[in-house]
């Protein structure tokens, strides 16, 4: 299809940049920044590989209860030194 368009100057640039970077004519610049910018992003699959980390060392189910009282421990310790 053959069309007119008016680019910003700031667009024009990219547009020349883009040319002399790659040899490219107006025509594939303009299309190919079209594609890059309007096409749907590409999709990665991303497989997680499980790993065995071990026995745990200690009963993980009142982990949250744990990071409390250690937090706790923490914060009382910097008071006792007056910061």
């Amino acid at each position: 299809m053959r069309t007119t368009i008016t680019l910003d100057a700031d667009t024009r640039g990219l547009i020349e940049k883009f040319m002399a970077e790659r040899g490219l004519s107006f025509k594939e610049s303009v299309n190919e920044a079209i594609r890059r910018g309007l096409a749907p992003a590409p999709t990665e699959s991303h497989v997680t590989v499980p790993r065995h980390l071990g026995t745990p060392r200690m009963d993980v189910v009142k982990a949250l209860a744990l990071a409390a009282d250690l937090e706790d421990e923490a914060i009382a310790r910097r008071l006792s030194e007056g910061r």
